[in-house]
């Protein structure tokens, strides 16, 4: 190889292990490499930039409004309810999980699952079930789903973009459907038929949460005539504990929080610690406080404030930083009283806790937290606890109707998908169905940018030569195995790199490969392009390896292997199918 071939291959394997990493946003990973690749003079400008004027990053941010319109419509707000039925037996899974493929076909699958999953869990609570038994598998439906149309899911776009860089025609809107329908019928037959018994039945956070904040918070309350009264709070001994702190104030009907060190207190405030309870015995030793009686669960969740379930996402900029890191109580106006990871409670105290994607925090804040926040990358998902749900909007048809719309005249072809999405994402703000700003908070730009950047690294794999090189090596292992054997090697590499990095840099590293591949072997390119696709959609081994897992670990309670016991055969079953579709197309 030579040298830019070397520089590529280090640039990767640098990009994939900060990816796997997951201390850093995904965009500014990928978008770093591609400069790296650019400065080096490995690729062009024009390649570095080709990603950002292909129509797949446009064609995913106008698909984001439209799955805006329908989240704040509530229009799939009656799915869940209708559907899971007494959610006892296998066909009560069946009755919810095979529309949620169908909706996901044409919807993203992303917002979709975050619309759900509060709806499943109050439901299973409500009717004395596991929400861990639903979440999982509902999100696994979402991601086969996904893959049946263009519209589902970004990989099938940005696979689009590529071909079109290579001057062949874009994806038709249910040119996947061939392959992707069979793959997806059979992953939701397993689904159905094994994961009641495979996907074990955890706590979620909703569940535990009276015992976590019965654990970590303590009330106590000022003495009218002892001396913390009429102190300033930084100059007493309230502040600055290493696994107490002071939440909030609570004086009459008001709440003050985050609290200011310069506030002053008076006799009769109730003061709401959040703590290791080990360590909250100091604070009856403290002259001026006595205990508070209410220190249940309904103290913290009074009116005007509430108990909320926030998941870290990837691309958070919590990822990696704890509480004082990012300034959480000043930047939120919100408290963390626990921390729930892989299925647990994290038992050292949240300030000391560096966030992990897939965390689940346990959130006290007022009524605006979730309006406020829910639509920003802070977030995946932010379900308030006890809240009821949403009730559909009178506008929530009209948005069925322009989604439906937008698929009639992309699949007749009077429009191509870029132009069809935007004239729905258009007509949404033009009615006043959305504002400016709700448009501007419902785009993930984080997505969009690593969308975009990277094309520079798919260009570089081809370009040095290391497409091929790559080509030659799965033919070298596979091909005692003939054509088939190829394909179905080809797609493990896949899956597998998508697990470890996102399914939009794994597939955009892996096309020019796979373009190698079908050329030596004899393969249709449409078709080796349509499986890659579908193939790194389709994570289902770990919680971190697509959006719509990590939206369910914390809520679901689930652990980190619990996805695999339930994936792997689902993994296999897909990439089995798609093989087979592709070898007698």
């Amino acid at each position: 190889m030579d040298v830019d071939a070397w520089i590529t291959v280090a640039v990767l394997a640098a990009a994939f292990a900060m990816l796997a990493w997951d201390r850093l946003a995904p965009s500014a990973v990928v978008l770093t490499a591609a400069v790296t690749l650019l400065v080096t003079d490995v690729i062009t400008t024009q390649q570095a930039l080709s990603g950002f004027s292909n129509p797949a990053p446009i064609t995913v941010a106008a698909l984001y409004v439209l799955a805006r319109a329908a989240e704040k419509t509530s229009l799939l707000t009656p799915l869940a309810a209708r559907l899971l039925g007494e959610g006892r037996t296998r066909r009560d899974l069946a009755r919810l999980l095979a529309p949620t493929a169908a909706a996901s076909a044409l919807l993203n699958n992303t917002p979709l699952v975050a619309m759900l999953t509060p709806d499943i869990v109050a439901l299973t609570q409500r009717r004395g079930l596991s929400a861990s038994r639903f979440l999982m598998p509902l999100s696994f439906a979402a991601i086969l789903g996904g893959t049946i149309t263009v519209l589902g899911t970004s990989t099938n776009l940005v696979v689009s973009g590529l071909l079109q860089d290579l001057g062949e025609a874009p994806f038709g809107l249910f040119e996947v459907t061939p392959v992707a329908a069979p793959a997806a019928v059979a992953g939701l037959v397993v689904l159905i038929g094994f994961a009641w018994r495979l996907v074990p039945d955890r706590s979620t956070v909703q569940q535990q949460a009276q015992e976590a904040v019965q654990e970590f918070v303590v009330s106590m309350v000022v003495l009218p005539d002892g001396p913390l009264a009429g102190r300033r709070v930084g100059d007493t001994e309230l502040v600055g504990r290493r696994t107490v702190y002071l939440a909030e104030v609570i004086r009459g009907d008001r709440t003050l929080s985050p609290v200011d060190l310069d506030l002053e207190l008076e006799g009769d405030d109730r003061l709401v610690f959040v703590g290791e309870v080990g360590e909250v015995v100091g604070l009856y030793r403290v002259a001026g406080l006595t205990s508070s009686s209410q220190q249940l669960f309904e103290s913290v969740a009074r009116p005007g404030h509430g108990l909320y379930v926030a998941v870290v996402g990837r691309s958070s900029p919590m990822a990696g930083h704890t509480l004082a890191d990012v300034g959480f109580a000043a930047r939120y106006q919100a408290v963390v009283l626990a921390i729930h990871r892989d299925g647990q409670r994290v038992t050292e105290a949240p300030r000391d806790v560096r966030f992990r994607p897939g965390d689940a925090l346990l959130v006290l804040a007022d009524q605006q937290f979730s309006s406020n926040w829910s639509e920003r990358r802070d977030f995946l998902l932010i379900a308030e606890l006890g809240a009821a749900p949403p009730h559909m909007s009178r506008r929530a048809p009209f948005v069925a109707a322009i989604t439906l719309a937008m698929v009639g005249v992309a699949a007749v072809g009077w429009l191509s998908i870029l132009e069809a999405s935007l004239m729905a994402a258009g007509a949404l703000v033009a009615t006043g169905t959305l504002t400016a700003n709700e448009v501007r908070d419902a785009i993930d730009f984080d997505v969009i940018v690593l969308i975009a950047s990277s094309f520079a690294l798919g260009a570089a794999v081809e370009m040095t030569g290391l497409a091929s090189r790559l080509a030659d090596a799965i033919i070298g292992v596979f091909e005692v195995f003939g054509p088939v054997g190829i394909i179905f090697g080809l797609l493990v590499a896949v899956t597998l790199l998508t697990e470890l990095v996102t399914n939009n840099a794994a597939v955009v590293v892996v096309f020019p490969i796979a373009v190698a591949v079908a050329g030596t072997v004899g393969i249709d390119l449409r078709a080796m392009a349509v499986a890659i696709a579908v193939a790194a959609s389709c994570s289902f081994l770990t919680p971190i390896g697509y959006q719509t897992n990590t939206i369910v670990y914390g809520p679901g309670g689930y652990r980190f292997f619990d996805y695999a016991r339930v994936g792997l055969p689902l993994n296999l079953t897909v990439i089995s199918v798609v093989t087979a579709m592709v070898a007698i197309s």
